[in-house]
């Protein structure tokens, strides 16, 4: 926010100087037309002999139109002192935008009667509906509802999604609902495509209110987008669409075969109400938590038992296909005795599989720490996070001298992070120890944080006399002082 004010005080001098709107501004961008506001009224409280009066705003109100009846006289009427002559070399529209966003909210209220006549002023227009000052606020509407048709509101969407998240901002996202709907359907799903993420939420929830797009369209979108927020909304209208009696063949079959976990486990708990509960278990090895707590649930209510499966499937620890999804599930509905299940495959030529045996040992809080060990040494550098993750609880019962053996710049990296984070875990002296043997690293990134960990290392009472540690908390400083 404060980056956004600074630009537009940048922008607002600019302006006052004479800049040209499109030359100071990137008018495509909504955050140039927030900034802009703010930032007037920022730089305006100790610059306002530099900004355009309320007098010069009237002044050329009287040049386009004369004073009639009703608003624009309610605005003449309030001058205070007769409008100077406006020359031609005036910069006029970059002056009226600064007058758009004065702090004196009078001198909005009179832009507002010029705004019409400078199409690029538009924007402003937008944010002045959202403005804390009733009188500017309401002319500010009532100009946007004559403006916005479906061109300009395609192009004003972003900014006027931006400013609906203001306090009073909802009039403009209410009206660009209701242009749109007016669309012909051919520019509607255009707008399905467009690059501003937050005007392609507003569309797909706009089509789903108004039923625009089919249950296995929906069902489509939530497969394939790449927006988390579109995925969720097409899915639970897709199911919700089914639910109503529409053919559900092509919603599942769309919903299961999703990327996105959360859609996917949507599609698992409609199998039971669609009457095929009997297919949630191909999703017990899901790669997804979330898809496997969903199958579990459909399965139990069909009256299987799960946890009889994946005790099936990690009891042939040497088959080359088994799922890694399987030995992760049983740990998540399992009990402590299915650890001798798991140990097993800790040794299975698929790393992620060796990965989710070591994580489901740790779910189940079954951690021997000899069987473990060999691991850290592991090629697969998933196998060794989670081994380190595993041990780390009982890192204390590692011998110091073995790990620092892996410290060694001769060692992958992962085993280098994954020694340290064990020696740094244990505390005392061995972390001080293993923090200064690295402050002389050339791994970058390894180097910052021993010597992060070096300058946060306090000792314990026991050790406050201790002469290693003086001496190297000594040899630290100089590390540190040298900038390595």
């Amino acid at each position: 926010m404060d980056e956004d004010v600074r630009s537009g005080e940048a922008a607002a001098a600019r302006l006052a100087g004479g800049g040209l709107l499109a030359e100071v501004l990137d008018v495509a961008d909504p955050r140039a037309w927030t900034a802009l506001d703010a930032g007037v009224r920022s730089w305006g409280w100790y610059r306002a002999r530099d900004l355009p009066d309320r007098a010069w705003v009237e002044g050329r109100v009287r040049q386009i139109r004369k004073p009639a009846e009703g608003k624009d006289r309610g605005l003449l009427r309030l001058a205070r002192r007769r409008p100077e002559p406006v020359r031609a070399e005036e910069p006029v529209e970059s002056w009226l935008a600064l007058a758009l966003c004065h702090p004196d909210g009078r001198t909005r209220e009179a832009a507002l009667a010029l705004a019409a006549e400078h199409p690029a002023l538009v924007p402003l227009v937008v944010v002045r509906a959202a403005d804390w000052a009733g009188p500017v606020r309401e002319a500010a509407r009532e100009l946007l509802r004559e403006c916005l048709d479906v061109d300009t509101a395609v192009s004003l969407a972003p900014l006027i999604l931006r400013v609906g998240r203001r306090e009073r901002g909802t009039y403009g996202v209410e009206l660009l609902g209701e242009v749109l709907r007016r669309a012909p359907r051919g520019m509607f799903d255009s707008l399905f495509g467009h690059p501003d993420r937050g005007l392609r939420r507003f569309v797909y929830r706009v089509a789903v209110e108004e039923s625009f797009l089919s249950p296995a369209r929906l069902a489509r979108t939530a497969a394939r987008d790449d927006d988390v927020v579109v995925q969720n909304l097409c899915a639970e209208a897709a199911l919700a669409a089914v639910r109503e009696g529409g053919d559900g063949e092509d919603v599942l079959e769309a919903l299961l075969g999703a990327r996105n976990p959360r859609v996917r486990s949507a599609g698992v708990t409609a199998l039971r109400r669609a009457g095929r509960a009997e297919r949630a278990a191909e999703f017990l090895i899901d790669r997804s938590a979330v898809v496997r707590a969903c199958a579990r649930y459909v399965v139990r209510q069909s009256g299987a038992e799960p946890l009889r499966r994946y005790r099936e499937l990690c009891a042939d620890a040497g088959d080359p296909a088994l799922p890694p999804g399987a030995a992760i599930g049983l740990a998540e509905c399992g009990e402590r005795g299915d650890a001798e299940l798991l140990y097993p495959l800790l040794t299975h030529p698929a790393p992620t599989v060796r990965a989710r045996a070591v994580a489901g040992l740790r779910t189940l809080d079954v951690t021997d720490t000899e069987r473990l060990r060999p691991l850290l040494d592991d090629p697969a550098p998933g196998v060794v996070r989670e081994a380190t993750l595993a041990l780390l609880p009982s890192a204390a019962l590692l011998p110091e001298a073995w790990l620092a053996e892996r410290l060694a710049p001769g060692r992958s990296r992962p085993v280098r992070v994954a020694a340290f984070r064990l020696l740094e875990a244990r505390g005392g002296v061995v972390r001080l120890r293993a923090a200064v043997r690295l402050l002389d690293d050339p791994d970058g990134k390894l180097r910052a944080r021993a010597a992060r960990s070096a300058r946060a290392w306090y000792p314990a009472a026991a050790l406050r006399a201790d002469a290693e540690a003086d001496e190297l908390l000594a040899r630290a400083r100089r590390l540190l002082r040298s900038g390595c």
